[in-house]
């Protein structure tokens, strides 16, 4: 169990850009089939926290008061160094379900931040993956390490793998007709679209030189968690930290694993939106997930002032005409959020 979130003061969130692609898109250029076949299996097996999980506590978790951030998003945690979270065995179930050929065919896509993903597999696709992200025991060490607990923020998150492939001696992500300032990144400046996101590492990292995490502090200083190796994970709060993953050289894929979070707790701020997501994702499928959780939040919003407003009763305590208003004001904010995220 994580530890209860530090009450944090209101403060606007940061705007999110999305990507230019208005509509999901499937990549333009085929995986190289030795990607593919190196991804098979003879065994496929469920889930096992006992055998798959292998976490380690990070040795160091920066705050955000430490990059100038203090009083935003929802943990005074911002981001950990890498830590080991899956053996070697959970990545190649993972991997054995992201290259399968159900998931080829209807679960690529890309964007103008990147060219080759792979998301919305859902459990019937990738049931190892999707049980592993919804495993209480990879909850509760992702929420240790956030610093609050947290729960997959949609189906379809679970998970976003971007894919770079090389020849091993090539930048895995460069693109023709680049400029040179933006040479130094494979992904542009953002923020994500949810609070928390776990980034893990899902290929070999032998012989691969960068692909660190660069952060912008808020006095505009840049600051780099270093590079993971195959199984281990950082722990963003990246809806409130512009970031970017900066260029790998060497080795012939780089492959990372991103999976989104939002509060477990339906009395927290949530502040998650969705355009990252949206030029990205089958809209119906994504609004009805948002949709839904979002309900079940306000749902138990609605119950628990309900109980409060009996046991006021019951105890013959007046009426709180502000503070119910105050309350009826938070609920209407959240609904109007909502409508802002769900259009055509």
């Amino acid at each position: 169990m994580a530890p209860s979130a530090i009450e944090i003061a209101h403060l606007a969130p940061p705007k999110v850009i999305g990507p230019a692609t208005k509509a999901a898109t499937r990549p333009a250029n085929p995986l190289p089939q030795w990607l593919i076949d190196g991804a098979k299996i003879e065994h496929r097996e469920p889930f096992d926290p006992k055998k798959h999980l292998d976490f380690v506590p990070p040795n160091k978790i920066y705050t955000m008061k430490e990059i100038g951030l203090e009083g935003h998003g929802i943990s005074p945690n911002a981001v950990s160094e890498p830590f080991p979270l899956f053996t070697e065995e959970a990545v190649k179930q993972m991997r054995a379900e992201i290259f399968s050929d159900d998931v080829l065919q209807n679960c690529q896509y890309a964007s103008t931040f990147n060219k080759n993903m792979v998301r919305g597999m859902g459990p019937a696709r990738a049931p190892f993956t999707y049980d592993a992200w919804n495993s209480p025991e990879v909850l509760a060490k992702i929420s240790e390490v956030a610093g609050v607990d947290l729960v997959p923020a949609l189906d379809f998150d679970i998970a976003n793998i971007n894919i770079s492939v090389g020849n091993g001696s090539v930048d895995l992500s460069t693109r023709s007709g680049e400029a040179p300032e933006q040479e130094v990144s494979s992904v542009a400046w953002h923020y994500d679209s949810f609070p928390f996101v776990c980034v893990t590492m899902i290929s070999n990292c032998e012989g691969m030189i960068g692909g660190e995490t660069a952060l912008r502090t808020a006095t505009g200083d840049i600051m780099k968690v270093r590079g993971p190796a195959m199984g281990t994970a950082v722990v963003m709060q990246g809806r409130y930290i512009e970031h970017q993953a900066l260029k790998a050289l060497g080795g012939r894929e780089r492959i990372s694993m991103v999976t989104s979070f939002r509060p477990k707790s339906p009395f927290l701020k949530d502040e998650s939106i969705l355009t990252g997501v949206r030029g990205i994702s089958i809209l119906p499928d994504l609004y009805h997930q948002y949709t839904q959780y979002r309900l079940e939040i306000l749902e138990e919003r609605i119950r628990a002032r309900l109980k409060h407003e009996q046991r006021r009763e019951s105890a013959k305590r007046p009426f709180n005409t502000p503070d119910a208003r105050k309350w009826l004001i938070e609920q209407r904010g959240f609904i109007d959020a909502m409508l802002e995220e769900l259009w055509e």
